[in-house]
């Protein structure tokens, strides 16, 4: 039987070996109105998770992404679920109609370096 998750999730950012945290960074280089968009899509999931489709994808190797429309463009933010934690991995905007391969061996890269530091 799964466990009913604490609400809300409490959220993290990844941080690199260096400190960096990418999706921070990411998200303060967007225009204001994206960064709220995409903020809320972010909270939904925090009260709601597990969420599916429309709002969450699972990609594979339990690397999700929140599905964020954008001012006529598609931003997606990877995260992982760790210990009640939403860790934010990776947050991009598409282009394409797929996840690109290389934002999403990021975002698994990512995830082993935060589960290797626990």
């Amino acid at each position: 039987m799964q466990m009913k998750a604490e609400r809300p999730l409490k959220v993290v950012f990844f941080k690199t070996d260096t400190g960096n945290e990418p999706v921070r960074e990411w998200l303060k280089s967007l225009p204001k109105e994206d960064c709220k968009i995409i903020g809320a899509d972010i909270l939904t999931v925090q009260y709601t998770w597990p969420v599916g489709k429309p709002l969450v994808d699972n990609l594979s190797d339990g690397v999700w992404e929140v599905r964020s429309r954008v001012e006529n463009r598609i931003a997606r933010s990877l995260f992982a679920v760790v210990n009640q934690e939403i860790v934010l991995l990776h947050g991009f905007l598409k282009k394409t109609q797929k996840t690109p391969d290389d934002e999403l061996d990021l975002a698994k890269k990512r995830k082993r370096q935060y589960l290797s530091n626990l």
